[in-house]
């Protein structure tokens, strides 16, 4: 019997049950069809528990008040003359946007990795928010207060709530790789990659942010860096995804070409850094930048470790298990 066969299908047609072959009530799936979609099979909205939809509703819910907050602090920032301020608020707001799409696709494939990297930029967002908050004058904190608090608030719930989830057994990897053990440990790596793509993407755009901000003016040379780094960033990032969905070599190996200029980058925010060090008195950026930069390395590290050995099991037949729900 094929075992992707719609087993209900007579009950839910409302056709009568009878027949030597129709299966007892306990040989029948207990889940439904996985959802084809451009970045992998995910399940569907009512295969999932109240609980957690409940919970993905309050985690999205409290992502996009914060976001509303911090989108309202650059507002009100913008014609101050603190500048390192207006810089934390957009490296949260990037954070922001990104922890909505890792809980989202953490949840509804069921994806650890995914639920990893949205507890430690949660992480960040609220150690960025104490440090940051514990630095600013009295005229600051009042405006910055509410922010704080809900996300401190937010995040405590939110980092406790999915360290829960991630402790559930991950039944994702066994429905799409099968019984398997080399197709799961694929399904792994593919999913391992895809995340640190993501993840490398927003470093790049918070490193971006850090050197356009370095100087309380923005330089011509710096406003071309700001526009050349995100798009090579965003468009370093789409070859990347799409390498690893469509098991490409090809875009494999110009997706390791272009992290070259990115090291560059690197080397050119260092030196920024530096000579920005002597300059003034104040660290909080050069420090940022710095972390930043050595954060964004050992991600691209990973990154490149876990593509060497994905690439070895293109061609055996994830990918067709993956878009097969889409036929």
């Amino acid at each position: 019997m094929d075992e992707t066969s719609p087993l209900l299908g007579n009950q839910m047609s409302g056709q009568p049950q009878e027949g030597p072959d129709l299966l007892s009530p306990n040989l029948r799936p207990r889940h439904q069809e996985l959802v084809a979609t451009p970045c992998g099979p995910i399940k569907s909205w009512a295969e999932l528990s109240c609980l957690l939809r409940l919970y993905f509703c309050f985690t999205v819910a409290s992502l996009l008040v914060l976001l509303g907050l911090t989108v309202s602090s650059i507002c009100k920032q913008g014609d101050s003359s603190e500048d390192d301020n207006v810089t934390v608020s957009l490296i949260q707001l990037v954070g922001l946007v990104f922890c909505v799409y890792y809980i989202s696709r953490g949840v509804l494939q069921e994806n650890r990795q995914e639920l990893l990297v949205f507890v430690l930029s949660v992480s960040l967002v609220m150690v960025r928010s104490v440090v940051n908050f514990s630095v600013l004058g009295s005229q600051f904190k009042e405006e910055l207060l509410v922010r704080f608090v809900c996300i401190m608030c937010f995040g405590v719930i939110q980092v406790f709530c999915t360290l829960l989830l991630i402790q559930r057994p991950n039944m994702m990897a066994f429905r799409v790789g099968g019984a398997l053990d080399s197709l799961q440990e694929q399904y792994f790596l593919l999913n391992l990659c895809f995340s640190m793509v993501t993840f490398d993407l927003q470093a790049q755009l918070c490193l971006c942010i850090l050197i356009t901000t370095a100087d309380s003016a923005m330089s011509a040379n710096n406003s071309i860096i700001l526009g050349v780094g995100v798009g090579w960033a965003c468009l370093t990032a789409a070859v990347g995804a799409i390498a690893v969905l469509k098991e490409a070599k090809v875009l494999v190996w110009v997706f390791m070409v272009q992290n070259l200029p990115q090291l560059a980058f690197f080397v050119y925010l260092m030196y920024t850094v530096v000579m920005k060090w002597f300059h003034d008195k104040s660290y909080t950026l050069e420090a940022a930048a710095v972390t930043g930069a050595l954060i964004s390395l050992v991600i691209k590290v990973v990154l490149l470790c876990g593509l060497t050995r994905l690439v070895r099991s293109f061609g055996q037949g994830l990918r067709e298990r993956m878009f097969a729900h889409s036929k």
